[in-house]
């Protein structure tokens, strides 16, 4: 199993900045993924940012230029810097851990991030 917690979350004024941090635990591989997706009220979940271990990354269009995934594969974290927030951002945030070949997916409990001023 894989434990993931997330920090970093909160309420920020449009054009603003947040990091959120998640921290992977357990019986972890050396081949994953890691990244956010995010979930906002009466929508599905959509992928934000996702990056591998070798540090290939994807970027929803929608954050491309503002948002930047990076991790620290020693501490098994992962990291999402959101700059020039909009409102539209706002949503629940959530880590993902994709573990293996195989792509099993592990998903964080999730941070509320809410852009507004």
């Amino acid at each position: 199993q894989v434990q993931l917690v997330e920090s970093g979350g909160g309420l920020v004024q449009p054009g603003g900045s947040l990091r959120l941090s998640c921290a992977a635990s357990g019986t972890l591989s050396s081949i994953n993924a890691m990244g956010w997706y995010r979930q906002a009220p009466g929508k599905q979940r959509e992928l934000v940012a996702i990056i591998g271990s070798g540090g290939s990354t994807n970027y929803a269009d929608s954050v491309k230029g503002r948002f930047t995934i990076s991790r620290d594969n020693a501490k098994n974290m992962v990291y999402l810097q959101m700059n020039s927030l909009k409102p539209e951002d706002t949503a629940a945030y959530y880590c993902l851990y994709r573990k293996g070949l195989r792509g099993v997916d592990y998903w964080g409990q999730g941070t509320q991030v809410t852009v507004s001023s």
